[in-house]
């Protein structure tokens, strides 16, 4: 089981994925620390801009999986901080985009579509697995495949 804060396993990804844009690394995982439910546990961390534009370097975030959701913190440059949970029922799809210099990984849910930029290329596959094997196993817990498929049998 993994012992570690979000603020260490941000730092973690940071250090081995210099190349992200990141800031004020340790007041936005302090944020989701201080959201973190009772038995929730973070899995995996890390950091990244939440905005569409490459340019865009103010915005940072750091997103980590729990045991029960994956949690966007940001904190306020002056006053207040910014939550963004996503629990795996409002988790429709992943997409991963490449580019010149860093990678974009867009969360899509069933309201919105988060954009997290900014990121080292190298570390896109990294995310995309523990993201996407994450949600797989969590959406297989809420029944809602085995309901798709007992529609098609019984017809």
């Amino acid at each position: 089981m993994n012992n570690k804060t979000v603020t260490e396993m941000a730092y973690e990804f940071k250090k081995k994925y210099y190349h992200t844009i990141g800031w004020r690394i340790r007041k936005n995982a302090r944020v989701i620390e201080n959201h973190l439910n009772e038995g929730e546990i973070p899995l995996y961390a890390f950091v990244a801009q939440k905005n569409h534009g490459m340019l865009d370097i103010f915005q940072t975030a750091v997103i980590a999986l729990t045991n029960k959701r994956i949690l966007i913190g940001r904190d306020r440059v002056v006053i207040g901080y910014f939550l963004d949970g996503v629990t795996p029922d409002m988790f429709n799809d992943l997409r991963i985009a490449s580019g010149l210099f860093w990678g974009r990984v867009i969360i899509d849910t069933i309201k919105e579509r988060i954009c997290l930029s900014n990121i080292d290329k190298r570390a896109l596959d990294e995310i995309e697995t523990h993201i996407t094997s994450y949600m797989m196993t969590e959406k297989k817990k809420y029944g809602l495949h085995s309901t798709q498929e007992e529609s098609i049998e019984s017809e």
